[in-house]
């Protein structure tokens, strides 16, 4: 009988295997002098002062049930449909800095983007059952999947690659519009993954294309991703760019790619020659493989922070559970963005005290997330606080978007 570490080990080979990802020693830590027994530590003590501090920062608790019940907050509300919507009608019009669409990968079928369907199964599908399930917004967001989540997760990313995905056949262009209009967010940032598989894995091509039929370029900011093995990276990364892509997205655990090794050197030369802002995935959010864990640790990123003072980086999600590691980097390079999404509200609350958020940036992680769950953490820390708000929500956004020589 399949026991419950057994079945996520499994799982996770199917996703992987789906999306071309096989890494060695899978479901163990590889260490050595680039990954620590000492890392392995610290993300364990933080999983568990995690736990023990939530609701113990300024803000108390910060428990409901599901994304609905973010609507006992003062600026959200349940329509007559029972949809959450933002109904502050003096907040700014936000910018949305991480948001992907729905993927297919090798043999599944395309995803209709085009296509409006009744609700968005986000993978953290809190509203699948009323009340919904327990979203704390004191801690990092990955800490509300249970295992029964996680294991749908792993399965839902195997079925991405293989024979499709019914909660991806919901995250198209006019549920991500209809979603932004409710929480009154303006504009969003797509970002595609590479994963470097031998067909299927035309993400970029696909999503830009997307945008374009939709009619939506004036409200989704086309990204872009090459792997780091690519043949062809370079002169795809060329052609992204005069197709008007103006972010481009690394993930170093799903790539299998150390930030500041030679060839993503070479790769961020180029990315600073074509005026592309860089999007790294930064950070041990603890629901991937553990034998990735060793590429996304903050310290590998610096090489290319110091290196390409010129060249603007986005450190996606303030580097997950290894944000004491990632913060310091943005205080030290002033070519460093931080998107908040994932943090809990009194991590948000001393990372804006600690940096002044003058390089904070809005960012939900959709299609994982309801975009009200990243919303309201930054309404909570920047209440009484109308610059800052502005500044996270807005402002931040548009004058990176202006460095990158994107229509703001």
């Amino acid at each position: 009988m399949m026991t419950g570490l057994d079945r996520r080990k499994f799982l996770q080979l199917a996703a992987m295997a789906a999306a071309g990802v096989i890494l060695p020693s899978c479901g163990s830590e590889e260490t050595g002098t680039r990954y620590t027994n000492s890392d392995i530590a610290k993300l364990a003590q933080q999983r568990l002062d995690e736990g023990l501090r939530s609701g113990g920062g300024p803000f108390g608790p910060l428990r409901f049930n599901g994304y609905r019940g973010l609507a006992e907050l003062p600026w959200f509300e349940l329509d007559d449909n029972g949809q959450l919507r933002n109904v502050a009608l003096d907040l700014p019009k936000a910018i949305d800095m991480h948001c992907h669409l729905g993927m297919s990968l090798l043999l599944a079928p395309d995803v209709d983007l085009q296509k409006p369907t009744g609700r968005v199964i986000h993978l953290l599908d809190c509203d699948a059952t009323n009340p919904g399930c327990e979203l704390d917004l004191d801690v990092y967001i990955n800490r509300n999947f249970s295992e029964q989540a996680v294991d749908a997760l792993w399965w839902g990313s195997a079925a991405q690659g293989l024979w499709g995905s019914s909660s991806a056949s919901t995250q198209t262009i006019p549920n991500l519009l209809h979603e932004m209009d409710a929480c009154g967010v303006e504009r969003a940032s797509i970002m595609p993954i590479a994963f470097d598989l031998p067909f299927g894995d035309d993400l970029t091509e696909r999503w830009i294309e997307a945008i374009e039929i939709a009619g939506a370029q004036r409200r989704l900011i086309a990204g872009c991703s090459v792997h780091p093995q690519d043949p062809a990276r370079f002169k795809k990364l060329r052609s992204y760019a005069s197709a008007g892509a103006r972010i481009i997205k690394f993930h170093p655990t799903m790539q299998r790619a150390y930030p500041d090794s030679d060839v993503m050197m070479e790769l961020y030369s180029e990315c600073e020659r074509l005026g592309l802002i860089v999007f790294f995935h930064c950070g041990r959010a603890g629901i991937e493989p553990e034998s990735t864990h060793r590429y996304a640790m903050p310290r590998h990123y610096e090489a290319a922070l110091k290196t390409y003072p010129n060249l603007q980086f986005i450190l996606g999600h303030s580097g997950a559970r290894d944000v004491a590691e990632a913060l310091p980097l943005a205080v030290r390079y002033d070519n460093v963005w931080l998107d908040t999404h994932g943090q809990g509200v009194s991590t948000l609350h001393d990372m804006l005290n600690q940096t002044g958020g003058e390089r904070m940036l809005f960012g939900t992680d959709w299609p994982f997330y309801h975009l009200a769950a990243s919303l309201a953490k930054l309404l909570i820390i920047t209440e009484g606080q109308p610059d800052r708000r502005f500044a996270l929500l807005r402002g931040n956004a548009q004058r990176l978007l202006s460095l990158s020589g994107a229509s703001v």
